[in-house]
């Protein structure tokens, strides 16, 4: 389901290139839940999919300027919130990683009957994680952007739920997790701790198709997730290229273009799908890596 607007046609985007490129609010389907996102519309066949982190939202400024990078080069750009986020329906769930990743497998399939080819998909943080996990499932996607994920999910749960969270969570059955505010945010269980605790993210990693293209980009001064994270991923997915940002934070504060442009690059110099055969668009290879 989609709020339409006009979107320029091909035409109308050759005689005047500084078209202003629509935005349409757009509903996908997923597990019975809607999702809610925004199609960047450039009047494209190819679509990038972007997807938010931990707690996070199709609104977070990451998310935003890569799909504003996207339309600059007239590659439609699809932001959304997973469930439990956001504006889309469902409750919040800590762990979920592989419904998050059933979330873009449906966002996916959902384009693809409207005709859009979804050329790459990238992640953010949490989102980095999804998108490996759906890359490891599928093989309909061939250019993946991995942006601070976390590749050691054990790690950063302390921070979160404190020291002695396994036993606190084994006595109660769950832990609710507040701001420096102390405002509750969520509740965690048993249950979805487990569910992270249990993510393979290494087996994850080996069971990506060599054919698939994967990219990590990691700050040096992520405090969130350490970098060192990130030549993990290097250590175990086939077909991979690591960028280290240096002096960049885990939301690329001050270092947003710098981000824009790696992944923009990465993509750019991407494959394309035709007939079973993986052809480098002669339109889209511009890139620096």
């Amino acid at each position: 389901m989609a709020v339409n607007r006009p979107s320029p046609t091909q035409k109308e985007r050759a005689s005047n290139p500084d078209i202003v490129i629509r935005q349409r609010r757009v509903i996908v389907n997923s597990n019975g839940e809607k999702l809610v996102g925004i199609l960047h519309d450039t009047g494209s066949k190819e679509l990038v999919i972007v997807c938010h982190g931990l707690q996070s939202s199709k609104e977070r400024i990451p998310m935003v300027n890569l799909a504003a990078a996207l339309e600059k080069e007239r590659i439609s750009a699809f932001r959304f919130d997973f469930s439990g986020n956001g504006e889309s329906e469902g409750s919040f769930r800590y762990g979920n990683y592989y419904r998050e990743a059933n979330d873009l497998r449906d966002v996916v399939q959902h384009f693809r009957g409207e005709n859009l080819a979804t050329i790459a998909i990238v992640g953010h943080s949490k989102g980095g994680n999804v998108v490996v996990l759906y890359a490891a499932k599928h093989n309909d996607v061939h250019t993946v952007v991995n942006i601070s994920g976390r590749f050691d999910l054990e790690r950063g749960i302390e921070g979160r739920l404190g020291k002695d969270f396994l036993q606190r969570i084994k006595q109660d059955g769950f832990i609710d997790v507040k701001n420096k505010r102390g405002k509750f945010e969520y509740r965690v269980t048993e249950e979805s701790l487990t569910d992270r605790l249990t993510t393979d993210t290494r087996g994850a990693c080996k069971s990506i198709d060599p054919n698939c293209r994967v990219l990590t980009v990691h700050g040096t001064m992520d405090k969130i997730v350490p970098v060192e994270d990130a030549f993990e991923f290097n250590k175990f997915i086939p077909n991979h290229k690591l960028r280290i940002v240096e002096g960049a934070d885990h939301e690329y504060t001050w270092h947003q273009d710098e981000l824009a442009s790696i992944v923009l690059d990465f993509i750019k110099a991407g494959f394309r799908q035709d007939h079973g055969v993986f052809r480098e668009r002669d339109d889209f290879v511009k890139s620096r890596l």
